[in-house]
């Protein structure tokens, strides 16, 4: 299932797009798509059979904001240099274990919402990533297998970085992942069961329609059920909880000099497999 929330920020309602690409309203039977629904294989199942029964109200569309399309997320967890082709294209050594880092969930934005560059940002970066929502309580993990399990869909994700802040501010990744507006999901959320191999999704990223971004999650150096299983080793993940796995090859710090970090008026579009497509203007905070 295709799942998303529309309508003006902190007022979304639950829809889904069904197979034929009609926009269909599900607030008249549940509250929301988040945690607590995801958790819930009955409220999937009963979502599932008012799709199929094609008696799901129409939503007219046009003009229509899409929001994030999970709401209420506890946290978002990222993952660096998780692709081998980053890692060598800014110089990095292959990490032995995820490098993990938190980003607030006041960062997270609709798909094609504004993107603020920060006040002071000279090096605000792009990252095309695959989002994975958690599903179930995930706790001390045994198996890669068994992380796989604990997904319920998977989200399209821009995890917008400001490099200066990151890294040469103090050593603290944070600084660069938690400004204003800096993680736009969406447009869908896509159970788990849609999507069977997460390693075989095209990641691409263009700026101003340049390609920048064309990349695959086979290149990832740790896969999505090793992430998470290793994740659950340090942190309880909870139901509508996001990892976001990492991007490929391509980034504006990876370029020659002089790098084409992001400016006022610049224009980012993502698409990951299945998973949709975004596009939001960056504008000066």
């Amino acid at each position: 299932m295709k799942l998303l929330r529309v309508g003006p920020v902190g007022a979304e309602r639950p829809a889904l797009l069904d197979r034929d690409g009609v926009l269909r309203d599900l607030s008249g039977l549940i509250t929301d798509v988040n945690g607590a629904f995801l958790a819930e294989e009955s409220e999937l199942a009963r979502v599932r059979e008012a799709a199929e029964s094609g008696q799901l109200p129409v939503l007219d569309a046009e003009g229509l904001r899409i929001g994030a399309p999970v709401g209420r997320i506890g946290k978002v967890v990222g993952i660096g240099l998780n692709y081998h082709g980053h890692a060598a294209e800014v110089g990095a050594a292959i990490p032995e274990e995820p490098i993990m880092f938190l980003k607030a969930p006041d960062t997270v934005v609709g798909p094609d919402d504004t993107v603020l560059i920060p006040r002071g940002s000279v090096k605000t970066d792009w990252e095309a990533e695959l989002g994975v929502v958690i599903g179930s309580t995930a706790r001390y993990l045994g198996s890669a297998e068994e992380g796989l399990s604990h997904v319920g869909g998977y989200v399209l994700v821009n995890d917008v970085s400001e490099r200066e802040f990151q890294i040469e501010r103090g050593g603290t990744w944070d600084k660069g992942k938690n400004c204003e507006t800096f993680t736009p999901i969406g447009p869908w959320l896509v159970t788990a069961d849609e999507i069977p191999d997460p390693q075989v999704l095209d990641v691409k990223l263009w700026v101003n329609g340049e390609l920048k971004q064309d990349g695959s999650t086979s290149d990832q150096i740790f896969p999505v059920g090793e992430v998470v299983r290793y994740l659950s080793q340090f942190m309880t993940l909870y139901p509508g909880d996001v990892i976001v796995t990492g991007t490929p090859a391509g980034v504006a710090m990876g370029r020659p000099e002089p790098k084409p970090f992001l400016r006022a008026g610049d224009v980012v579009e993502v698409e990951v497999s299945g998973l949709g497509r975004q596009r939001q203007e960056f504008k000066n905070a």
